[in-house]
Formats: structure tokens, C-alpha cells, sequence
């Protein structure tokens, strides 16, 4: 069983910044990516950042030059480092991840955190 948990979400300023964290648990054998996507109340799911396994990473054209993302594979977590937030930031901010639980299979499945909340606004 696998488990994505997301923290660091909360209230912030225009202009500030905040770090997201999202850690993975259970019986993991690889982390091929990490991601984070956002969810707008009456808007589609977009992809925020990745990171695979290699480190490379890609971003959506809205938060290029002011999110980061990162790991800590040691910790199978990844972090988005987020600043000059925007109100248009605001939404619920989801933790993926592509993992293989079994080296026998080599299955990869995509799995989910919850979300945390994201909201910018003075």
C-alpha cells in the first residue's frame, strides 16, 4: 500500500512565498517522478512541476521563474518551492507520484495525495 501525503499549504499574501511538501510511504521499490498538479474551483486539473528520477524537471508555462521543484530521495519526498504567488495561484494543490512496488512486475502506477489548499490573498 502506498500513501501520498501533502503539508504546507495554507494563507499567504500576494507576493509571498510557500513551500509545499509531499511525502511518500509504504511499499515503494522506485520513484520513477514526482509531480505536482492544481486544481481552480470550476477549472480542470493542470500539471504545476515534475521531477523524474534523473532530476529533470518540467513546469507549466504559468509558474516558470517562480516555482521550484525538488527532492529528497532519501525521504521519497518532493517539495515546490513557490514564490512571487499570485491570487490566481489559489486552488487545491495534489502531490502525484509514478512508483513501482514491485520489482517482479515492473508495474508503474500513478498515485495520488489528497491535496492541500492554496490560497493567495491579501
Amino acid at each position: 500500500q502506498v500513501q501520498l501525503v501533502e503539508s504546507g499549504g495554507g494563507l499567504v499574501q500576494p507576493g509571498g512565498s510557500l513551500r509545499l511538501s509531499c511525502a511518500a510511504s509504504g511499499s515503494i521499490f522506485s520513484i520513477s517522478a514526482m509531480g505536482w498538479y492544481r486544481q481552480a474551483p470550476g477549472k480542470q486539473r493542470e500539471l504545476v512541476a515534475s521531477i523524474t528520477s534523473s532530476s529533470s524537471t518540467d513546469y507549466g508555462d504559468s509558474v516558470k521563474g517562480r516555482f521550484t521543484i525538488s527532492r529528497d530521495n532519501a525521504k521519497n519526498t518532493v517539495y515546490l518551492q513557490m514564490n512571487s504567488l499570485k491570487p490566481e495561484d489559489t486552488a487545491v494543490y495534489y502531490c502525484s507520484a509514478l512508483i513501482t512496488t514491485t520489482q517482479a512486475t515492473g508495474v508503474v502506477l500513478k498515485y495520488w495525495g489528497q491535496g492541500t489548499q492554496v490560497t493567495v490573498s491579501s
